[in-house]
């Protein structure tokens, strides 16, 4: 079954909310000591927010397999994976 046009934006919207939870997480994470209660994650341990990276980097590696894409972008996705893979690592 192949998915419509406007399943495919949505879950493109949903990989690009996903690529941005892991750009917050880390750059949250890079802040050390100076992270304040607007930074999300600024709460987490460094092993909750590794967790909550390789949750969302899970879902764009799954998404990303997929083969009916089209012409969607995945210039931001694919450095948010490799970003991820590099946290996580």
């Amino acid at each position: 079954m192949s998915r419509t046009a406007e399943e495919i934006a949505q879950a493109h919207k949903a990989c690009l909310d996903g690529a941005d939870t892991i750009n917050v997480v880390i750059t949250t994470h890079a802040k050390g000591s100076d992270t304040t209660d607007a930074d999300f994650g600024h709460d987490m341990t460094h092993d909750e927010k590794k967790a909550r990276v390789e949750r969302s980097v899970g879902y764009l590696k799954y998404q990303k397999a997929l083969t009916d894409w089209g012409s969607e972008s995945f210039t931001v996705i694919d450095k948010a994976i490799t970003d991820a893979d590099a946290f996580t690592g």
